[in-house]
């Protein structure tokens, strides 16, 4: 049989030897270039031809950094619904599909493992989940992993991908804020290093409180690190805002900042910056 059919003035290919290429590619947003999909794992996620830095989720990250052999814990935690909250749907059907799609009980990962040979508590983000709101659960997970740091004495890292609290359980989101910042002063106090990395998204109540109380605060390039968004500011002040507000590239301009890191060179980065801080402690 013949590879080719000719058509009017077009050859095309018949239908039984029909080349499926579906899933095998991802367009880059950002430069709009198709990547094979095993050159983007190969890279972190990250597009070999613009640097653009595609969203990870928790555990990609925590494997990402941390040597073989790790491990996860207080990840049995799971939200209620104290104000039987309704917006467009329930709340509680909101959790129930989020932990669906992701496998997780919530938007938070620990785990406790090496970077290099180094002993590292890290606590990840996971966007996916609700858009990585930070709710009662998050918060005491959080909280939990500074617990696991002061006792073992051991550096923290916290990953940072979040819309910022979550409205769904209103005050008690809130209280999170003072909770995890009130355990990082005395890890502070303690002397014990904390290094805070921000990714894109990092706003809303996490940037207000524990996301830029790092004894080293970083971040990936491109990642939208604030308080509000652009447009809710610019909608306030009725002003246009600079190019490249709110990136972390800006933010590093600005003094906001101590580095911004790429992807693959964040585990190298970081094992250094905490061999340094560890000796100095």
């Amino acid at each position: 049989m013949t590879w080719f059919k000719r058509d009017a003035h077009e050859i095309v290919p018949p239908s039984d030897h029909e080349v499926r290429t579906e899933g095998l590619w991802t367009k880059c947003p950002q430069c709009g270039k198709p990547i094979f999909n095993a050159d983007l794992e190969a890279s972190l996620q990250v597009c070999p031809y613009c640097s653009y830095h595609f969203k990870i989720g928790a555990r990609e990250r925590i494997d990402m950094l941390l040597d073989p052999g790790y491990e996860f814990f207080d990840g049995d935690l799971r939200s209620t619904d104290p104000l039987e909250f309704t917006d467009l749907k329930p709340y509680k059907d909101r959790l129930r599909q989020a932990q669906k799609k992701t496998g997780l009980n919530d938007a938070i990962v620990n785990a406790a493992g090496k970077i290099n040979g180094l002993d590292v508590v890290v606590s990840a983000m996971e966007y996916s989940f609700i858009g990585g709101s930070m709710g009662a659960v998050v918060g005491e997970t959080i909280a939990r992993a500074v617990d696991r740091a002061l006792e073992t004495h051991t550096p923290l890292i916290i990953v940072s991908a979040s819309g910022g609290a979550r409205m769904m359980e209103g005050i008690a989101s809130l209280m999170q804020l003072a909770k995890i910042s009130a355990g990082l002063a005395r890890l502070d106090e303690a002397r014990i290093p904390y290094i805070s990395l921000m990714t894109d998204p990092t706003t809303g109540g996490v940037t207000a409180s524990f996301a830029m109380l790092g004894d080293l605060n970083i971040a990936e390039p491109g990642a939208l690190i604030g308080f509000a968004g652009p447009r809710v500011i610019e909608q306030t002040i009725r002003q246009k805002l600079p190019e490249g507000f709110q990136r972390s590239e800006f933010l590093l301009e600005h003094g906001m900042l101590d580095a911004v890191v790429p992807r693959q060179e964040l585990k190298p980065y970081i094992d250094r910056a905490l061999t340094f801080m560890t000796a100095a402690a």
